[in-house]
């Protein structure tokens, strides 16, 4: 008798049941800014894979780059032997990277990068504390969900976690109740204080910061915020690593979140829209930096995938050719003056903000977090053709997040439906 064995085609087996669909769709394929479900109805994507097809669906470049690469070799292990299309994408990155960083290595996840940073970080100060921000979203994997304090959901029932991190006041202006200013202000202290009495300045490592917080609200930092943390690292001896695993590649009007901001990183992360959907990431850092990891503490199997890099490499192309940065720059200004207006006009008690391509619509009512407004708007979107997610620690968050190359038609389109939506509420 065969034990363990079932007939084809059972259906047995399924997904996890913790796993949640945003929305109902069952996604047969996608072309720009549109899915297309099994039945052929058209969805305006605004959730881009969360930020990862920066170019759109199946752009032909990617397509065609992918294509050509699969047939060739699909994997070149890159700790074994070298392959053309890593070291076109080293080169390549050279040409929009800050020019100190000049020394990269690349993993799968953006997890994975965020935890290849703390270890660089770690082993080059010789010091074992991390600095993070409230609100902040870092990952799923043991470090970076110890990191992460966009919600609890991503670290609860995992522990004992990973000790030396602390967190710090982000500028939340809203759920403060005051200006950005004084919010900044705020932050700004309660990190001196945090150095007074939780960890000495001398036993931190690195600060980890999202120039937007993704997770945590679609909430954008400020110059002053982000100038005030560089000061102190640089007075302390610590490292600024930059989480632009979503900010970065063009989404926030800016090739790099930070350079609305005025500040470098020492330690840069990336990964979602490098490669249009293809699972790639790394860190980047100076080559003296990146000297100081010690031996054999960076590896993978997977990283640095052939396909994944000519994807990356298809990608930045289009984003230069297209000058998807400056339409991300554009585009994204409409969208959240749009919705702006649209709060106003209809009422919505709440928050409405942004940078570039990602823009966060936050629900309240009678001064508390309304997530149950937030999730009808949502499901009511993606009933009239639009696709969106939500975010927050509170869910009550819904956040905009079209492809790069969204038209300002597709905006329109977007906010029209939007507008029916919120006015049925």
């Amino acid at each position: 008798m065969t034990v363990g064995l079932r007939a084809r085609g059972s259906s047995a087996t399924a997904l996890s049941p913790v796993l949640k669909q945003a929305t109902p769709v069952v996604a047969a394929r996608g072309q720009g800014c549109y899915l297309y479900d099994e039945r052929d109805r058209e969805y305006l994507d605004f959730t881009a894979g969360i930020g990862v097809v920066s170019t759109g669906h199946c752009h032909p470049r990617v397509v065609e780059a992918a294509q050509r690469q699969v047939a060739t070799l699909i994997h070149g292990q890159y700790t074994t032997v070298m392959h053309r299309p890593l070291q076109n994408l080293v080169r390549r990155l050279g040409d929009v990277l800050p020019p100190n960083l000049d020394s990269l290595f690349f993993a799968n996840s953006g997890s994975e990068a965020i935890e290849a940073a703390v270890r660089l970080a770690r082993q080059a100060t010789g010091r074992p504390n991390i600095v993070v921000f409230q609100g902040g979203f870092h990952g799923r994997t043991l470090a970076a969900a110890t990191m992460t304090t966009s919600g609890p959901r991503f670290s609860s029932g995992i522990g004992p976690l990973m000790a030396g991190v602390y967190s710090a006041p982000f500028p939340t202006a809203y759920r403060y109740g005051w200006s950005e200013a004084e919010a900044t202000r705020f932050a700004l202290q309660e990190l001196d204080y945090l150095f007074a009495t939780a960890t000495a300045p001398n036993q931190v490592a690195a600060m980890v910061i999202e120039p937007v917080l993704g997770e945590g609200g679609y909430i954008p930092a400020n110059t002053e915020f982000l100038t005030g943390i560089a000061e102190r690292a640089r007075e302390h001896g610590i490292l600024v690593v930059l989480d632009e695993v979503q900010t970065g590649f063009g989404r926030t009007g800016a090739y790099f979140g930070h350079q609305h901001f005025g500040v470098t990183p020492d330690i840069l992360v990336m990964a979602k829209g490098i490669a249009s959907g293809f699972p790639i990431s790394g860190i980047a850092a100076s080559a003296e930096l990146m000297g100081r990891a010690w031996p054999g503490s960076q590896g993978g199997t997977y990283g640095a995938n052939a396909v994944a890099c000519a994807a990356a490499l298809a990608t930045l192309d289009v984003i230069e050719e297209e000058r998807l940065v400056e339409n991300a720059r554009a585009r994204g200004q409409e969208l959240l003056d749009g919705a702006r207006k649209i709060a106003a006009d209809r009422g919505i008690d709440g928050d409405v903000r942004g940078l570039g391509l990602m823009v966060g619509v936050e629900f309240s009512q009678d001064g508390r977090p309304a997530p149950h407004l937030a999730a009808r708007a949502q499901a009511a979107a993606a009933e009239n053709g639009l696709l969106l997610l939500m975010c927050g620690p509170h869910m009550n968050v819904v956040r905009m997040i079209p492809p790069l190359v969204v038209t300002a038609d597709q905006i329109s389109d977007a906010l029209g439906i939007w507008n029916t939506v919120v006015a049925g509420l």
